[in-house]
């Protein structure tokens, strides 16, 4: 157990690092302001437009960072902070999840997937851990008949992680695919300048970043739990 603590703390700090250079990068590319004057929810409403999607909407949502596109509402929900503001952060952000609109108009496949594993996801996540760690204690504690159910049951749990580690790496090409959609879409359509398609650009990097933290750290913990599972056995 001690090492996957250590495990943990370790993702979790660059988790930590990786969210807080996010935040500064934001901050920083706020103050880049576009030469053309069109605020997030205005670059939001063109690359919609651009692309032919006329059924859904662009919203404003409260807190910071928390922008995202809903295929249920079909809403592409804007943070205040970028929703109102003009700036290359906001641009960046703002095409970032109409790419995912366009996805989902499209059908993009690695979205489709994504969305299929939602309601799996949504159930299993939070209980998995739970689950093998009942068993293994069940299998530890009885023999027979009764440690053989407790090794399934950890089992049944691993499963269940594992479906939440297929739906963290599922989601890196379909959150990379959308910001390359976006830049492409920027830099065509010279919504940007050079300098502030940079900024748009490197913010994009290190969201994108994020994701592939927590895929890896989903991973670690899977492949821990595993030889817990597995590695017990004679």
């Amino acid at each position: 157990m001690t090492i996957y603590y250590i495990l943990l703390g370790a993702i979790a700090l660059v988790s930590w690092l990786v969210s807080r250079k996010l935040k500064s990068k934001f901050n920083y590319y706020s103050k880049v302001h576009l030469r053309n004057g069109m605020s997030g929810a205005e670059i939001a409403e063109k690359m919609l437009s651009d692309h032919g999607i006329r059924d859904v909407k662009v919203v404003s949502t409260a807190g910071m960072l928390t922008d995202h596109y809903n295929p249920k509402t079909k809403t592409v929900n804007l943070s205040e902070g970028v929703y109102n503001q003009r700036n290359a952060a906001a641009a960046a952000v703002a095409a970032h999840e109409c790419g995912h609109a366009v996805q989902h108009a499209q059908a993009y496949e690695w979205l489709s997937i994504r969305s299929k594993l939602v309601p799996v996801v949504s159930v299993t996540s939070g209980m998995s851990m739970w689950v093998v760690f009942g068993g293994l204690i069940l299998a530890a504690s009885t023999e027979g008949a009764g440690g053989q159910f407790g090794f399934y049951i950890a089992v049944a749990g691993l499963i269940m992680m594992g479906f939440a580690t297929l739906f963290s790496f599922i989601t890196l090409p379909v959150e990379y695919d959308a910001s390359n959609r976006a830049l492409a879409w920027l830099k065509r359509k010279n919504i940007v300048s050079q300098e502030e398609y940079k900024g748009s650009e490197d913010s994009l990097k290190w969201a994108a970043r994020t994701y592939v933290v927590a895929a890896i750290g989903s991973l670690a913990s899977l492949v821990y739990w595993g030889f817990q599972v597995f590695g017990g056995r004679d």
